[in-house]
């Protein structure tokens, strides 16, 4: 592995991180293959591991197989996503933080957590009162750096501006989903990144499976996973996951490897996250991370899925407030009725 730097942080990582969602009851629920799962990351050179307090039980699964191996590993997790079903078991207010790291850390085995991340934004929660928080972290030791994930590129520039404007810790990281079929983050998110001296570690390179060739027009899409992402079926990104399979077979390499590359190819981003439920799976991932893309390969791509475009989108994506509710959107109706009135 070629590590790079996460940032501005000095800390170096490499471009392949493992993402420990499926490690545990939400996709591999046996324990003792997933310890070893994440032992053969380890010893294959990948040394960033990247789970949640919102992934079931990853963190006691990561925790425990990182018994004897903590300091060669650099420790991301994250917060803010629902814990229960008190109100304040969620979110990114100072109450909430204080709480969810204290039981990330027991979870997870250690004193200190390398990243920690804000989950989804909080658009309840005034953002100085999240960094003031995050902020006693870094400087009583439990948090080394901190960061966010899914973020628009507007707040994260607001978040750096209140850092700097109140003597806060930044955020060093943004962990936005990123692949072949979702390059959106390419207009703003990682431009706002490199110009801020900031590190990204994506999710979702391969678009939730669909650049691994499972999903193709001649075969029967999963209708399980077709009732649970919409994207799945979305014919815009199987026409597009076509148009791929025959540049990646025109090049001699698969699809899955294609994919991570092209994830790992644009300067702003650290790394990519895998996410493996199975040995196999992991291995399929470790044996194309040489894989590197020609320009020529690289245009290719760029005619099918243009630059700063997504095809359809993920289900996951964020939506901000602003786009989901509906009242704000629209002015009040009886605002719009008297504006219609009043039109000659």
């Amino acid at each position: 592995m070629q590590y790079r730097t996460l940032g501005g942080t000095g800390i170096k990582v490499s471009p392949y991180a493992l993402g420990a969602m499926m490690l545990g009851a939400l996709g591999n629920p046996d324990q003792d293959d997933a310890i070893r799962i994440i032992h053969r990351a380890l010893d294959a050179g990948i040394n960033l591991i990247d789970t949640a307090d919102a992934y079931g039980d990853s963190e006691t699964v990561v925790g425990k197989a990182l018994k004897g191996r903590r300091e060669n590993v650099v420790l991301a997790t994250k917060f803010s996503r629902p814990q229960g079903e008190d109100p304040n078991q969620q979110g990114a207010s100072r109450r909430w933080i204080m709480k969810a790291v204290e039981a990330s850390l027991t979870r997870l085995q250690t004193d200190y957590i390398d990243l920690y991340q804000v989950h989804r934004p909080d658009p309840s929660t005034d953002i100085e009162e999240t960094l003031s928080a995050l902020t006693d972290l870094v400087r009583s030791g439990k948090v080394r750096a901190i960061g966010s994930s899914t973020l628009p590129a507007s707040d994260i520039v607001e978040a750096l501006w209140v850092s700097k404007r109140r003597g806060l810790e930044r955020l060093r990281c943004e962990q936005p989903p990123y692949s072949i079929l979702d390059r959106g983050i390419e207009r703003e998110v990682l431009p706002v990144a490199q110009r801020h001296g900031m590190g990204i570690i994506v999710w979702s390179p391969l678009a939730q499976g669909m650049l691994t060739g499972r999903v193709r027009k001649d075969r029967p899409t999963d209708l399980r996973r077709a009732r649970m992402f919409s994207h799945i079926s979305d014919e815009r990104r199987i026409d597009a996951v076509e148009r791929l399979v025959a540049v990646a077979d025109q090049a001699g390499v698969e699809l899955t490897r294609l994919a991570m590359a092209f994830a790992i190819t644009h300067p702003a981003v650290t790394a990519a996250l895998i996410g493996p439920r199975t040995m196999q799976q992991l291995d399929d991932l470790l044996a194309g991370a040489q894989v590197t893309l020609s320009d020529d390969l690289l245009d290719q791509i760029d005619t099918i899925v243009a630059p700063g475009t997504d095809i359809g989108r993920l289900d996951m994506a964020y939506d901000p407030p602003a786009v989901q509710t509906a009242d704000l959107r629209r002015r009040p109706s009886e605002e719009r009725a008297a504006a219609r009135a009043e039109t000659p």
